[in-house]
Parts: C-alpha cells; sequence; structure tokens
C-alpha cells in the first residue's frame, strides 16, 4: 500500500479590505500542491491567494438561482415549445430514452 502525501494550507483569520477571511483547511495531493506553488510563484502570489482567486471565479461562474426564480423561469417557458408529438405526456420516458441514445 502506498502512503498519499498530502499537503494543507491555512487561511488566516485577519481584517482586509471587503471582509474578515475565515480560516479553513484543504488537501491537496502532491502533484495539485506543487502545481499551485508553480503557478503562484509565477503570478507573485501567495497560494492562499491563488486559492482565494480560483474560488471567486467559481463562484462568479455559478450563480445560485432561489427557488422561485426557477419557477418563474419554468412558468414563463412552459408551453413555448412543440415537439409535434401529441403524446408527449404519455410516452415521456421513450421520447427521453430515444434522445439520449442518439
Amino acid at each position: 500500500m502506498t502512503a498519499i502525501k498530502l499537503f494543507c494550507y491555512h487561511v488566516i483569520k485577519s481584517d482586509v479590505i471587503g471582509g474578515i477571511m475565515v480560516r479553513t483547511q484543504i488537501q491537496l495531493t502532491e502533484n495539485q500542491a506543487k502545481a499551485l506553488k508553480k503557478i503562484a510563484q509565477s503570478r507573485r502570489l501567495s497560494v492562499a491567494e491563488l486559492i482565494r482567486k480560483a474560488v471567486d471565479t467559481i463562484i462568479k461562474s455559478s450563480p445560485v438561482v432561489d427557488r422561485e426564480e426557477r419557477r418563474k423561469r419554468a412558468m414563463e417557458i412552459a408551453g413555448k415549445f412543440s415537439s409535434g408529438k401529441r403524446d408527449i405526456s404519455k410516452k415521456h420516458d421513450l421520447y427521453l430514452t430515444d434522445a439520449y441514445n442518439k
């Protein structure tokens, strides 16, 4: 059995512009830690700052839509498209299976 070396980085709680940092711990594989360190050095950033920037990017690209907004969007689109099939409510599973198998 091979032991896997894990690297841990801590974000220290401190007052900064834009809010308070929350201390958190993550575990990375050795390859991930080495790659992050290289990237951070090339950009003249700390590994923690690089991770914060990556988290910000994910947050911005994954907007959370609340339940009411999802319901509103679904109601707005209902009935706007037609498949041309008259038995879609009875055979929707069959049509979905066919669509995914194409």
